[in-house]
């Protein structure tokens, strides 16, 4: 089973709705996905703006808590997905072993995924 670890800050808005598009996505036999933030404050609630985006693809992540990410998901992981370049950067200065199996989820179109958070839907 591959095992997908996806970041961002807080855990709030971008990695929980990655996570729960790539289960979507995934089968579910041969891929455990899982979410984590950066700097999240543990157990917080998903935005409002992310539930609703979510819902309007068909993802409830209404039910999501937010959570710290730890060396155990780091070691856990067989990829770990951030959003931001930047947050690539820092985690392999931290943990150079990450090197091989951290990826920028938007690196296929070689963009980062904005932080949503406090801005407009738009």
């Amino acid at each position: 089973m591959k095992k997908i670890l996806v970041l961002c800050t807080g855990n709030v808005c971008r990695s929980p709705t990655a996570e729960y598009l790539l289960r979507k996505s995934l089968d579910a036999e041969n891929y455990s996905v899982e979410s984590a933030g950066i700097g999240a404050v543990v157990n917080s609630a998903p935005e409002a703006l992310a539930v609703k985006v979510a819902l309007e693809h068909r993802l409830d992540i209404s039910g999501h808590r937010s959570r710290q990410v730890t060396m155990d998901m780091l070691r856990w992981a067989d990829l770990v997905l951030v959003m931001e370049r930047n947050q690539k950067l820092c985690l392999l200065e931290r943990y150079p072993w990450l090197e091989g199996k951290i990826f920028r989820y938007g690196e296929p179109m070689k963009v980062d995924v904005p932080d949503p958070h406090g801005r407009p839907e738009s």
